[in-house]
């Protein structure tokens, strides 16, 4: 970058920073998530509102630069590795081995519904689309993109209510790191269909490196990493290179799962868990003090006001595709995940929290949505819609999900 291309990118970083202090400190203030603010002040502060009535003043603040996209990029997906890290310390196993009934309905139902019904709406309604030469592999897209969720987001919110080291919690970190697995991997299909000369491996073929990347990192975590952390003193007396160390873990966790063909934040999150299993309480408090602040307080903000930067919601809006993705996208995943909860033992009020924690869309969905549009398979229309659907979902479930939390919580004093 010249002197001018590194001004702009340091604006941009400290403007998304400063945004989402403001909104996200207004939010919690009225009793509401953080992170909802943080979509929030990117919404404003993107395309939609500043880009529309003040175009001179947006594109001065983030010129059309690939330099200063590409350095922006690749902090926010470092910021992901970390964050997903932090997150996943937070996922204790011993929940999985204990309630491994509810995960696998959870998951099961809470993919399959919602793809079902994705799939579904394409070949019954083919009006809703347009015109698609490709109809039944878009089917296929729209069935996987209405059964993934948002890993990331999902963790902030529950973090953010103080909801992910509990069973519910729990479960929906499970269950939605199966649902995107799974989602990633038929994802990936799809694209090998579209592509010229594409393989065409099937999602056999697909899901056999993401379960060894899994058995892996897990197993390497268990019987080497853990005992190295234990036995190497300088661990403990230097802080400093106890935290190099996990950066270094962290950043070779994404970048293999990317090699791998899985998407890197996965491999940050599994590094996170199988580091998050330690018996000793001392040194999973020195891990979690060290990485949590850091990816809490400036990635994960970072990363959240993007989201809101990357679509403009008046040019293509068409609010006659936007309801009905909206409402089979909430009807499927909330249904079918707390059917699935509720099939594998959990109480209905849970298990309707744990539905409305898996409706988190996000970024996850944008992503899944660019990728299609620059493959040709959907248009700018649908792009929207899915967008769309992708900001709506997730601004409700955090509310959702604070209003049910909180209820729980009160349950027992009621009763007496």
């Amino acid at each position: 970058m010249n002197p001018s291309q590194l001004h702009a990118f340091f604006l941009q970083i400290g403007l998304m920073l400063a945004v989402a202090w403001i909104f996200g400190y207004l939010l919690r203030r009225i009793g509401q998530p953080p992170v909802l603010g943080e979509l929030i002040g990117g919404i404003l502060l993107g395309p939609t509102l500043l880009g529309s009535f003040a175009p001179d003043l947006h594109a001065g603040l983030f010129p059309v630069d690939d330099a200063i996209a590409t350095g922006v990029d690749a902090l926010l997906k470092l910021g992901m590795l970390f964050f997903m890290f932090a997150a996943g310390l937070e996922v204790n196993l011993v929940h999985f081995r204990q309630c491994k009934k509810a995960v696998a309905l959870t998951s099961l139902m809470g993919g399959a519904v919602p793809f079902a019904l994705g799939f579904g709406m394409v070949l019954l309604f083919p009006g809703l689309w347009g015109q698609q030469p490709r109809p039944l592999l878009l089917a296929l897209f729209m069935g996987t993109a209405l059964s993934i969720s948002a890993l990331p987001i999902i963790a902030r919110i529950l973090m953010d209510i103080k909801l992910i080291d509990t069973p519910i919690g729990m479960t929906v970190m499970a269950s939605a790191m199966v649902n995107d697995l799974i989602g990633w991997s038929l994802f990936a299909l799809i694209l090998g269909n579209l592509e010229k000369g594409g393989s065409g491996a099937n999602v056999f073929a697909t899901l056999g490196p993401v379960l060894a990347f899994v058995v892996l990192i897990l197993g390497l975590g268990h019987w080497v990493l853990q005992p190295l952390l234990h036995k190497t003193r300088f661990f403990k007396d230097w802080p400093g290179g106890l935290l190099t160390f996990l950066s270094v873990l962290v950043v070779v966790a994404g970048t293999v799962a990317d090699i791998a063909g899985i998407n890197p934040i996965f491999g940050a999150f599994l590094m996170g868990i199988t580091l998050g299993q330690d018996d000793d309480p001392g040194q999973e408090q020195r891990i979690h003090g060290m990485i949590q602040p850091f990816a809490l307080n400036f990635f994960a903000p970072l990363y959240f006001v993007s989201v809101g930067l990357k679509a403009n919601f008046f040019g293509q809006f068409d609010a006659g595709l936007v309801l009905p993705v909206f409402l089979i996208a909430c009807l499927g995943k909330i249904l079918g995940a707390g059917m699935g909860a509720r099939l594998g033992g959990m109480p209905w009020r849970e298990s309707m929290t744990v539905g409305v924690g898996l409706n988190a869309r996000g970024a996850i969905e944008i992503i899944l949505a660019s990728v299609a549009m620059e493959h040709g398979l959907i248009d700018q229309r649908i792009f929207v819609a899915l967008v769309a659907m992708a900001f709506a979902t997730t601004l409700i479930s955090a509310p959702l999900l604070h209003r049910l939390a909180g209820r729980q919580q009160q349950q027992p004093e009621d009763k007496l």
